[in-house]
């Protein structure tokens, strides 16, 4: 019969710096220390973003057909609003990027996700799947 040992052995002794505590967000005591230590990220929700009044607002789906509509017209120096809400599951564009803003957000399935940016000037700003091959456009003018 062969027994084997547990040795506890401190992390430093190994080299191995030990992890920072979890610093719990909420203020109640009265649960688990790992009780939501494991939740998922969630995305914006409409309530959560701060719209500026002038905003105009821009309401985009992602559908089997792609993003929808396709092209957008706003005014430049502007704010606007977008949000996006995938009512898909099989899609490529499970994010929404716009390069020229360094827009990069997630689409959670069937959870409208706002953005707000200012388009500086006039032209064409193409917004796209991560992998830029469902896109559509922005005619800011």
């Amino acid at each position: 019969m062969v027994l084997r040992a547990l040795i506890a052995v401190p992390l430093a002794a190994l080299g191995i710096a030990a992890a920072p505590a979890h610093a719990c967000p909420c203020s109640s005591g009265d649960h688990q220390h790992g009780d939501h230590a494991a939740a998922p990220a969630r995305a914006q929700t409409e309530a959560a973003v701060p719209v500026p009044q002038n905003a105009q607002v821009v309401e985009l789906a992602v559908t089997k057909a792609g993003f929808e509509p396709a092209q957008v017209r706003v005014e430049a120096g502007r704010p606007v609003k977008l949000t996006v809400t995938r009512r898909v599951e099989r899609t490529c564009a499970t994010e929404i990027v716009m390069r020229e803003y360094g827009i990069n957000q997630s689409l959670p399935l069937g959870q409208p996700v706002t953005v707000i940016f200012t388009p500086k000037r006039p032209g064409n700003v193409r917004y796209a799947c991560a992998m830029d091959m469902i896109a559509g456009e922005l005619i800011v003018e």
